[in-house]
This record gives structure tokens, sequence and C-alpha cells, in this order.
């Protein structure tokens, strides 16, 4: 690059965004880059749903817990600002679907849902016997002849039929997104199981083969850290440069002036940038760039509203326990709660001794005025529910409560070839402009992790073409 000093914004600064700043940022310094990063976020803080509570000798998540420990960007992250003596693995134990009242364990070997060990899928209450039979014609159907999207649920209703989907699949699927697996789109959430189909023949088979092996390795599927993930986002922020993160301020409109873009800002300033990392929510982004109408297929993108509900109580006060770190809820249960977790068990650092944590879960399509509710009564309906399963005493000793609203975007069908479209013309009219974040390609926290490590390269790659574009003009005027 030359010496003359360029400059990227990135809006937005839940974790994709504070990661694109803070690799964006140690490569300016390690490379000696002549690059500006700025940061600018809406909110007055940062990490955007990574929120901690600590309190009373708790630690409560209001959004993530964990992040899978198969990922490895997100421990690479937690690396790089000395964290990771404060990592901890989730503590295994029985999980549960709850259907029509009952709580079932899942069946040993399920792997999201699909079986790879044939006993205990035989000997569970959670399928009649005809469905356990409709399901064994995952063994002898042919995969589906595809060349484009299909809905999740339609994909492993036709390979394990209704009732392996609506009382295992669907309560472990559509929980990941807030979504309806009937409507969430296979190529965009989980086109690897289309991959085993394809490969094996039968999603059993090919589960078993590729997973076994995986599962008898893990320690625990999850980890977190023991200080809460917050702590994350702040030792992340306390490494980016000083002034360059702009907090309680909104990037209103971004418009393209030759090479550079102008972004006007809530204050009444105007920034202008030679690339823009843009990781806000997808909705955000048709008015943001109004100019370009080719964004708006992201207005009709639906969002979801969940909340959770964490309730502390005194260990005695669960007369009546299960043996197991939590459940999720089928949708042909007479339930509000979508799951719920025994946090003290699964992760035992959150939870002072003598005292228990669970944290619920509300809120799904067409199920959503919960969220709404007073805190008061969203507390009433989680342990009516609870107590359904369980016998507590009394009322918690305190509740933490935190409404997402309109937060869980629904990677519908069609989501991967929307979003190709998109950025195809992005490359064209926008060149410099980049998206990341969990509106586009994955919601959990490695996902974003990597879309902002990957939005870096590709905002260092772009202003290296570029430069290499103008030291070639420039040689051949030369010559001329």
């Amino acid at each position: 690059m030359s010496e003359e000093k360029r400059t990227v914004v990135i809006i937005g600064g839940g974790i994709t965004g504070l990661t694109a700043a803070y690799y964006l940022q140690k490569a300016i310094k390690e490379q000696r880059l002549p690059l500006t990063c700025k940061l600018v976020e809406a909110t007055h803080r940062l990490g955007g749903k990574v929120q901690t509570v600590i309190r009373d000798g708790y630690v409560i998540e209001r959004g993530p817990d964990s992040f899978l420990a198969r990922k490895t960007s997100a421990f690479r992250l937690v690396k790089e600002v000395g964290l990771e003596h404060e990592i901890v693995h989730n503590a295994t134990g029985k999980s549960y679907i709850l259907v029509n009242g009952q709580l079932y364990p899942i069946p040993g070997g399920a792997v999201m849902g699909i079986p790879t060990r044939i006993a205990p899928f035989l000997t569970t209450g959670l399928f009649s016997p005809v469905g356990k039979l409709r399901a064994a014609l995952d063994f002898v159907l042919p995969p589906v002849k595809t060349n484009g999207d299909m809905p999740l649920g339609q994909f492993f209703r036709r390979r394990l039929g209704d009732e392996v989907v609506d009382n295992l699949i669907e309560p472990l699927l559509s929980g990941i997104y807030a979504g309806d697996i009937d409507e969430m789109s296979l190529m965009a959430t989980f086109p690897q199981f289309f991959q085993l189909e394809q490969k094996y023949g039968s999603l059993v088979r090919g589960a078993k083969r590729t997973t076994l092996k995986e599962q008898k390795e893990r320690k625990g599927a999850f980890q977190t850290l023991k200080t809460g993930l917050q702590s994350l986002v702040e030792e992340v922020e306390k490494r980016l440069e000083p002034g360059s993160v702009i907090k309680g301020t909104r990037v209103e409109r971004i418009t393209r002036a030759g090479s550079v873009y102008r972004l006007q800002l809530s204050t009444g300033e105007t920034w202008e940038a030679d690339s823009v990392i843009i990781t806000v929510p997808h909705h955000i982004v048709p008015d943001m760039l109004a100019d370009y109408p080719f964004f708006a297929p992201f207005r009709s993108v639906p969002l979801t509203s969940v909340a959770t509900v964490a309730l502390a109580f005194p260990e005695k006060a669960i007369r009546q326990d299960i043996d197991g770190t939590g459940f999720v809820v089928s949708r042909r249960s007479d339930y509000t709660m979508t799951a719920c977790t025994w946090t003290h068990k699964k992760w035992p650092h959150t939870t002072p001794p003598g005292k228990a944590l669970l944290r619920g879960y509300v809120g799904r399509p067409g199920d959503e005025d919960i969220v709404d509710q007073p805190d008061d009564e969203i507390v009433r309906i989680v342990l009516d529910d609870l107590n359904k399963v369980m016998k507590i005493d009394g009322h918690p000793e305190f509740a933490v409560i935190s409404r997402w609203k309109r937060a869980m975007p629904q990677y519908t069908v069609g989501h991967r070839e929307r979003l190709a479209a998109i950025k195809q013309h992005m490359a064209a009219e926008l060149p410099g402009v980049f998206l990341a974040g969990s509106s586009y390609e994955g919601l959990g926290l490695p996902d974003c992790i990597d879309q902002g490590e990957k939005a870096v390269r590709d905002v260092l790659d772009y202003l290296r073409q570029g430069e290499s574009n103008r030291s070639a003009e420039a040689v051949y005027s030369s010559a001329q």
C-alpha cells in the first residue's frame, strides 16, 4: 500500500464488528499499514447480545451462554486477549424433550436429533412403533434430487417421518435459530445434513460414520468463560486503539462519491471512508443504503422476538428435581416455554453453593406476545410451566429477564441465494463495502467471529487490489 492514509469504518459494535475492529487494528500494527480503523455503535455499549449479569455470586448470561468447542475462532479470540485460563467446558448430563407433558431423555447417540445408535431409538417412549418404522425408511429412501434449497422440515420429514421431526429434531434445531423448522432454509442452516444424505444415502448411516469418534473424544461440546462472556467483550475493547470507538451514534445514510463513501451520522457529522464493514441487522441496511434498491429483499426477511428468564432459588426450594441439565419443548406440548437449562448443573461455576439457577426461554414464530408481558407475568408463566415437570417451593430470590425484540433473523428458504445476489450487486456497485453478522452467514458466536475475520481479509484484499490498480495506471501513464 502507498503511504497515503486510508480509512475503514466498521458499523455496529456487536461481536462481529468488535472482532473486525480488533483484527484489523492488529493487522495495521503488525504490517504497518497506512490505515485508520473506526468503529461506530448506535448504543452506549459494545457486544450486542453478549451481556453478563454478575449478582450475589451468580454469573447470568442475558444472551448466548456458550460457544461450540469444535468451532475454533471463538477460542482463538479468547486466547488473543489472554482469557484462555477462564475457559470451562459444560458439565455433561441427561437432556430431555418435553412432549405431551412428559420428559423423555434424548436417545443416546442422537446427533442433532439424528439417531446413530439403534437400541436407544427403539426403546425410547418418544415415538410410537409406527413412528419408529417410518424412521427406518431412511435406510432405503433414495437421496433427494434438488439443485436448490428446500425447507429443513421437509427434508427431515421425508427421511425420518413426522413423529421423529416433531418430537425430537424440531425442538432441538428450531431452538438454535428461534425459528420454524418448516420455513427454515436447509442450505443456510444445516447443509451438512444434505451432504450426508447425498454421500451415504442415509442420514443415520452418515451421522454414525462421521460423528461417533468426535463424540467420544470431546469433554463437552460447549465452552464458556467463568467470568462471563461479557468479559471477552471488555478485554477486546480494552485492546482497541484509544479514540477509535464511537458509541451512542448511528450511521443514518451511506452514499458513494467516486472511490470513497460518505457516512452521515446521527450527530450531524459526515465521515469519509475508503472501505466499510456493515455488521448491523439486515433490516437496517435498506434505509442506510437507500440509493441501492437491490437491498429491498432484506425488508421481507423475518425477525423473531425471544426472551430469557433466569430464576435464582435456594437449592432446597427445588423439592422434586430432575437428573439432567435441561430440556427443550416439543411444539405439540401445551407450554409457553420453549426450553429450560438447569444452569447450576450445566455450568456449576455460575451458581453459589446451596443455590439453584434455572434459565427458561420464551418466544417463537407465531407466539411472540409473551415477550411483551410484564416481568411478573413472565415469571409466573415460566414457574407454572416448570411446576408441571418439577416441584418448586415459592418464588425465586430474584429474576433476570432479558428481552430480545426482533433480534433473531430467520434464514428462510432461499436465504443463501438472496444473500449471494445482493453481494454480487455490492461487488459491482459498492466495491469496498462488506456485510457481516448474525443476519447473514450464521448466528452463533463462532460464526459471527468468523465473519468478522473474513471481513477484515476482504477489506485488506480490496485496498491492496485498488493500490495495485492505481500503480498499474501510474506506470501506464508514465509510459505514454
